[in-house]
């Protein structure tokens, strides 16, 4: 295929997952603003006004960057995942492992699609905060470089997912087991300052801990790690789990049902 028609290829695969979780709105954009609006009134209104200040502002402002994170990282992931593993199951993936459309153009194709709904939902999410509390962002490049990377990387891992998965309970799992309890321990709600050492150094093995508190410095300007070093960290899972999804659709692995 020349490049026009892999752009073709790429932008037809993008339009389809997009309207596809437009088309279902009520599932896929309704719910984490129902969800996170909860938030905002329990965490912020509520116990927040008990709390007081923490890092040096008040509570609603500290979790509303985490939240708005923790919305963007599990819609990017949620879409590849469930997306791709419905062209296993609809058995429909074959069609397109047979067309001459290269591995790239299929990937980037489901990945920003990923993309486009975790951007979308933190949009909402933002812009219901702002019913809540102001935000004034600090560092508008930091804010969006890691937004699209922290994005781009869990809709690759959506993808991983995907090409593993047997059935739909296997789809739940990892979001379950694995990115609910990392999110809700990588200081979405806390400063690991306030945390002793033992426990402050273990936060610290927490991946999550770096993305939520680089977005966190992008808003607020703080920070309980050093935001270079997250930056790094992301960019090494995503080139890793980018070349782990290109093996994978070049090998054919566990890509049929």
């Amino acid at each position: 295929m020349t490049l026009a028609e892999q752009w073709v290829a790429f932008y037809t695969i993008v339009r389809k997952e997009i309207r596809r979780f437009l088309r279902i709105w009520m599932q896929t954009l309704l719910p984490p603003a129902i969800t996170m609006s909860l938030y905002f009134v329990i965490f912020g209104a509520l116990i927040g006004s008990r709390i007081g200040q923490m890092g040096g502002f008040s509570y609603m402002e500290f979790v509303v960057p985490g939240l708005i994170m923790m919305s963007v990282i599990t819609n990017a992931y949620s879409n590849v995942v469930s997306s791709f593993f419905g062209a296993k199951f609809q058995r429909f993936v074959e069609e397109i492992l047979v067309s001459p459309m290269s591995n790239n153009t299929v990937l980037w194709g489901f990945v920003i699609g990923g993309v486009a709904r975790g951007l979308l939902v933190g949009l909402i999410v933002t812009m219901l905060s702002l019913f809540f509390t102001s935000l004034n962002i600090q560092h508008v490049g930091v804010t969006i470089a890691i937004v699209l990377m922290t994005s781009i990387m869990f809709s690759l891992a959506g993808f991983i997912n995907a090409v593993f998965a047997n059935n739909f309970d296997d789809v739940s799992i990892v979001p379950v087991f694995v990115l609910t309890p990392l999110t809700y321990l990588g200081g979405v709600f806390y400063s690991i300052d306030l945390l002793p050492d033992f426990w402050a150094g273990v936060s610290r093995l927490n991946p999550m801990l770096y993305i939520v508190n680089a977005f966190r410095y992008g808003v607020l300007g703080v920070s309980d790690v050093n935001v270079t070093t997250a930056f790094l960290m992301v960019g090494g899972f995503t080139l890793a789990a980018y070349a782990y999804c290109m093996y994978l659709l070049s090998s054919g692995t566990r890509l049929r049902q």
